[in-house]
């Protein structure tokens, strides 16, 4: 991905968030509403990784304690038992959605139970709440807040510096923390209670990206960057006596204490003209290393120089790897071998092209290896192996000619840690997941390390849209920098994102509710198409035309029966095309930047909603009328859905502080809307399957009903509300999208900002896992055509039993490690060797004495036995 592409994404994000941001306050008081309350079981639909990963902490006293923090996704703890990433911060409410940003996080190596998060989105007003330093005496599993008089910006230029916070590792009552914005140093004496300025300090920086940035977003000042303590310089108990701080101001960017912080001094002979990006200290050696680069980042950097400081003579070392007129890139990535001090480890952090850089000395920076070197361009040699089939997703479907390579081995690489207990492990990030070897040294004789994704867990993705179609993959998601997937499994990490095209973020998509083969998707790219169809429920894409003017992906809606669709993007007014968009024309009666539905039933139905008004078109979407219906919000953060299996059924959530604000509801193709009195503020809605004693489909929201901000269901059309939520899971903002499963009741996917697609079961729902029949059933298995490598196989399976079956899921062992890949009139997921294939939508039922049948293409080497043993829900079938 290249950085103008991130950084477009970043920043359309952003916008996004502001215009659907809570509010401080409700309009008008609502009815006291009775809320019940369910117990769910929450999960992540797995992705791993998806988001830039500025910082990686390693605790120094406790062995496989570490910490990785999110600009936008919270903080996470490294679990070592499973190789796997436990979140922290999703008990961050709607009004406190801004901290779900982690600008820094410190773990405390003299009691390793205890972690500070220092927490704020943006400095600028997309973020109206100040930041705060969160503590937590059991590793996250619980915080105490202390609030700051200023912001933070985990998702602001710079974010990649740090750490910004800091424990003193004498006296771990002492916290530092380096503060935006012109706000200077900040301390604490009591363990993150209670926070101070440290008036004498004498530099708040002044560097900022885009001084002329009239949003703030660019022009904020980066201020405080780092603070490194040198534990040499101390005893248990008593204030560390010399701290190291970095400043974002070019020509004064490294000051010192070395009374505790009662008095600080430029440090002389320092490098001017760069940003330290980091600052690391060998206390054994003497030694602080400082990373620099001549802008902030995570995106930008030209240039960049590495310097060792000799903390006891003064002197300082350019020990910078290459020449700096062969640099196109800064420096940030540094890390010491804290066994072997000696050894030190920096990132070109901002090379995007070909590929990032890794550096590696063992003699303290006086001669440096790299990770990849050409041999004769373009070839190049890499000390490293790279396998990504744990998220295969990595390589975006590239087949990129040298030097570049697929997968990469990074870009915004910020963070590199080498674990201080294991010089063979070695973990950094990038911006799109967290990479890590556990066989580092082999790079120091001459051998290959190997490189894989260490990520799963950290769930960092910013979901713009959701759908779950009735047959066909249980859930398409719609995220921004990586455009989304479709979900055939949620357990399991999908193969690749859409592509042809890729989109750097999809806005927008749907499918066809009578016809859910035909999906269409819009999103944002640099070059190329906006918008985007599939006829096999999203598994394979082509790219549309656009309309003249085309500037973003805005929204889009499916006709019913898939023949016809309305676009609304950015850039130009709505437009409607018959067929898969080879041409469009324009929509008249609806203004441009309108958000755009379908009607479930009728196909030539459209509907739109701009600044308080209704439109309804019934003629394929060439023309629209304005709705009579009045009441509605005002403004433009408005989501709304059409009822599956309801003509003119329709669900309207949103509004603001200032006006209307709750969800509507029309049985009448928005002629009129009805509020409902008892939901005081809705911003997203979505359809499920009925309760099982329910004819109508059942309701979900992020809304806040009875007081209290959650994700909610109905079962009765909105006349009572439960939570399905709880305290600990709120996820920050929940406002962009929503879906129940039709297939499944109880389940619902809610859209995150940051921890991605989270979905919620209900103790009492049937859980998706397949039926356990009443009676016996047999499977056919038929190999049908074989090739080499290859073979096509039918199953018919037989309900042999006395009770019908209202789903099915049949499973099997390959024997001989055969892969599925790609099944017809079944979804199938995989767990090892085993096989498990689900009906579609259409042909769960099966009575008995019926059958079903499906048919899948495969894989296979040396040996293509047939399955000798097959279970429906876990019963075994006997072969035919």
């Amino acid at each position: 991905m290249r950085r103008t592409r991130i950084l477009t994404a970043v920043l359309a994000l952003a916008a996004g968030l502001l215009a659907g941001s809570p509010p401080a306050v409700l309009a008008a008081e609502t009815p006291e509403t009775a809320v019940a309350a369910d117990t769910y079981t929450w999960k992540n639909a797995r992705i791993d990784g998806g988001g830039f990963v500025p910082g990686i902490v390693f605790n120094r006293a406790e062995r496989d304690l570490a910490y990785a923090r999110t600009d936008i996704g919270g903080a996470y703890r490294w679990q070592e038992s499973s190789h796997t990433w436990t979140p922290l911060l999703d008990h961050v409410g709607w009004d406190d959605w801004g901290h779900t940003g982690v600008v820094s996080i410190a773990s405390d190596s003299v009691a390793p139970d205890r972690v500070y998060a220092a927490v704020g989105t943006y400095t600028n007003d997309w973020d109206p709440g100040n930041g705060a330093v969160l503590r937590s005496a059991d590793r996250g599993a619980s915080w105490e807040k202390a609030d700051l008089p200023f912001k933070l910006g985990g998702n602001m230029p710079g974010r990649g510096m740090g750490e910004r916070l800091a424990v003193d590792p004498h006296d771990n009552d002492v916290l530092y923390l380096g503060a935006p914005s012109g706000k200077g140093l900040w301390r604490s004496t009591d363990a993150g209670v209670t926070w101070s300025e440290v008036t004498a300090f004498p530099n708040p920086g002044d560097y900022a990206q885009d001084p002329s940035d009239t949003s703030g977003y660019a022009s904020d000042n980066q201020g405080i960057t780092w603070v490194t303590f040198d534990e040499s310089t101390g005893t248990a108990g008593a204030a560390t006596k010399t701290i190291y701080v970095g400043v974002a101001d070019k020509e004064n960017a490294v000051y010192r204490s070395t009374d505790a912080g009662a008095t600080w001094q430029r440090i002389a002979g320092q490098p001017t003209g760069y940003l330290a990006h980091k600052g690391v200290l060998d206390a054994e050696n003497g030694h602080l290393y400082l990373a620099y680069s001549d802008t902030g980042g995570p995106y930008d950097g030209g240039k960049g120089r590495l310097y060792r400081y000799a903390t006891a003579t003064g002197a300082w070392t350019d020990i910078s790897p290459v020449a700096e007129a062969d640099t196109y890139y800064g420096f940030s990535g540094l890390t010491v071998d804290r066994q072997n001090p000696g050894t030190v480890m920096a990132t070109a952090y901002s090379s995007w092209w070909p590929d990032t850089q890794i550096f590696r000395s063992t003699d303290s920076g006086a001669t440096w290896t790299q990770a990849w070197s050409y041999t004769s361009y373009p070839a190049r040699e890499n000390r490293y192996t790279m396998d990504v089939s744990s998220s295969p997703w990595l390589t975006w479907g590239a087949r990129p000619s040298p030097p570049e390579q697929s997968p990469k081995l990074g870009w915004m690489t910020e963070s590199l840690e080498i674990d201080p207990f294991d010089p063979d492990r070695m973990m950094y990030g990038t911006g799109a997941t967290i990479y890590g070897t556990e066989n580092l040294t082999n790079w120091d004789d001459g051998g290959t390390f190997a490189i894989t994704p260490m990520v799963r867990g950290l769930e960092e993705t910013a979901v713009n849209d959701l759908a779950s179609p009735p047959s066909g993959a249980p859930l398409l998601s719609a995220l921004g920098d990586i455009g989304g997937f479709r979900h055939t499994s949620l357990t399991e990490v999908p193969s690749m994102m859409y592509t042809s095209p890729n989109f750097t973020s999809t806005t927008s998509l749907d499918f066809a509710e009578a016809n859910p083969d035909t999906v269409v998707r819009a999103g944002n790219l640099d070059a190329g198409p906006h918008i985007a169809f599939s006829t096999d429920n999203g598994a394979n894409w082509s790219g549309g035309s656009d309309p003249a003017g085309v500037s973003g992906g805005g929204t889009v809606a499916a006709g019913a029966d898939g023949s016809r669709f309305v676009w609304s993007p950015q850039g130009t007014g709505v437009h409607y095309t018959t067929g898969f968009g080879t041409s469009w024309k324009a929509s008249s009666g609806i203004p441009a930047g309108a958000v755009v539905e379908s009607d479930r039933v009728d196909p030539k139905t459209f509907y739109g909603f701009k600044s308080g008004k209704f439109y309804v078109s019934t003629d394929g979407g060439a023309t629209f009328t304005a709705s009579a219906a009045s009441g509605l919000p005002a403004g433009d953060s408005v989501r709304f859905k059409a009822l599956p299996g309801g003509k003119g059924d329709i669900w309207l959530a949103g509004g603001a502080a200032d006006g209307p604000y709750g969800l509507w509801h029309s049985t009448d193709g928005g002629a009129t809307f009805a509020k409902l009195p008892n939901v005081g503020a809705a911003d997203t809605v979505g359809f499920g399957k009925a309760a099982p004693d329910a004819s109508y489909q059942t309701l979900y929201t992020s809304a806040e009903i009875g007081g209290v901000r959650g994700i909610f269901r109905s079962t009765d059309r909105g006349a009572s509300w439960t939570r399905v939520n709880d305290d600990a899971h709120q996820w920050g903002w929940t406002g962009a999208a929503i879906t129940g499963d039709p297939r499944v009741y109880g389940r619902v996917y809610v859209a995150t900002n940051g921890r991605g697609v989270v979905y919620g079961d209900t103790a009492g729902g049937d859980g998706g896992e397949g039926p356990t029949p009443a009676g016996a059933c047999e499977v056919t298995y038929t190999i049908t055509h074989q090739w080499s490598g290859g073979f096509q196989a039918d199953v018919r399976l037989t309900n042999t039993g006395t009770s019908p079956w209202n789903g099915w899921a049949l499973t099997w062992p390959f024997a001989n490690g055969q892969k599925v890949t790609r099944m017809w009139n079944a979804d199938h997921t995989r767990s090892g060797t085993s096989v498990t294939a689900r009906n579609a939508g259409w042909n769960g039922t099966v009575a008995p004495g019926s059958s079903v049948g499906f048919g899948f293409t495969g894989e296979w080497s040396g040996t293509n036995a047939e399955p000798v043993a097959f279970a429906v829900g876990g019963r075994s079938c006997s072969i035919g």
